[in-house]
């Protein structure tokens, strides 16, 4: 909004000129997101506390979060409201890429809400069913990759690039709504799967954000794409924008859900944050890097996998217990231990990805 109003401003004085540089745009929509989440979250917090909004323990998970019965859930919503907030200001409203992530963001938010009111209400810490919940992320999945596939305008928006590899584009024809719905349904899933502890999956999430934020802005811009040798995409680098108020609004919900937690995001924002990072890293054409720089969520997601195949085919678990965060819980680490050594973890698989951008 802000961005179109500052076009029809510039022929009254050419500073506000000044608007239509990225780099700008997004520096506001970062700050714009932390503001929203800070002066907001308070007032959230209390409200949830007021309406016993709390969250729901399941009884055969660790014994330490016993303690956590209660503590305000559903705190993700903050985190949506500065971002789509943020990005209807600063963002150029005319790009498609910015309606596509901005559903996908908002439609898993609505399934994350659903869930974590059927928890609340019900008492259930299971929520939606898994039938129902993988339904509507079928559908908003599906959407999003056919209005990418048939919106699509140039042949690499629709071709897969593979990291560390110069000039090896596969065409996917048809393939690409399919690896389009598992990117994002996957990764909206992986980020539910790791926030299990106090601030364990936003850092991640902020970081992998931020990356695909630089991935977006020189893969949207010709001249840099050309010195990088990456293929250029017009028209992505307002995703930089969307990606700036991510870590905005990330960062702001981690200064309320940092150990000890004084807020849950609950799948309204886990399941949001998770289908973002898949949306942008797809249209950014960089499916391959998300999945290097989202190491920890996959990991997550593995060991879940391998712990309910093993134990159906076997009978016996591998893990003490799944997700791999509560194995390292139940093996005796203290919780910011292990929150503190996943974060490490990925801001050095971060960096692996953006070293991809260079090692060609």
């Amino acid at each position: 909004m802000l961005f179109s109003l500052s076009e029809y401003l510039t022929q009254f004085h050419s500073g506000f000129n000044v608007f239509q540089y990225l780099t700008l745009r997004t520096i506001l929509g970062v700050l714009t997101a932390l503001i929203i989440s800070l002066i907001v979250g308070p007032v959230m917090i209390r409200y949830l506390n007021s309406y016993k909004i709390g969250q729901s323990v399941r009884s055969d998970g660790p014994e330490s979060h016993l303690s956590k019965e209660g503590t305000p859930t559903m705190g993700g919503a903050l985190i949506l409201v500065a971002i789509v907030t943020s990005t209807l200001m600063w963002a150029d409203l005319s790009s498609r890429f910015v309606w596509v992530v901005l559903f996908v963001t908002i439609g898993f938010g609505a399934i994350g809400w659903v869930d974590d009111y059927r928890k609340i209400v019900f008492g259930n810490s299971r929520g939606l069913s898994a039938r129902l919940k993988i339904f509507w992320q079928s559908l908003i999945g599906l959407i999003a990759a056919l209005a990418l596939y048939h919106t699509a305008q140039f042949p690499i928006e629709t071709q897969l690039i593979v990291p560390f590899i110069k000039n090896i584009l596969i065409d996917l024809g048809w393939f690409y709504v399919v690896l389009t719905y598992f990117v994002i349904v996957g990764s909206s899933n992986a980020v539910n799967l790791t926030d299990g502890l106090d601030g364990l999956a936003i850092l991640p999430t902020v970081l992998v954000g931020g990356a695909l934020g630089v991935f977006a802005y020189l893969t949207g811009n010709f001249n840099f794409s050309n010195y990088l040798g990456i293929p250029y995409v017009p028209g992505v680098g307002e995703m930089v924008v969307f990606c700036g108020a991510l870590v905005g609004a990330g960062l702001g919900f981690l200064w309320f859900n940092t150990y000890p937690a004084q807020v849950f995001m609950g799948d309204v924002g886990a399941l949001a944050l998770g289908a973002a990072l898949g949306t942008v890293a797809v249209i950014v054409r960089q499916e391959l890097v998300l999945f290097i720089m989202g190491g920890i969520f996959v990991a997550e997601t593995l060991s879940v996998m391998v712990q309910v195949s093993s134990f159906k085919l076997t009978g016996k678990r591998v893990f003490r217990m799944a997700p791999l965060h509560h194995h390292y819980e139940l093996k005796g680490w203290p919780e910011p231990r292990i929150i503190v050594r996943f974060w490490i973890i990925t801001l050095v698989l971060v960096l692996v990805g953006l070293a991809s951008l260079k090692i060609r």
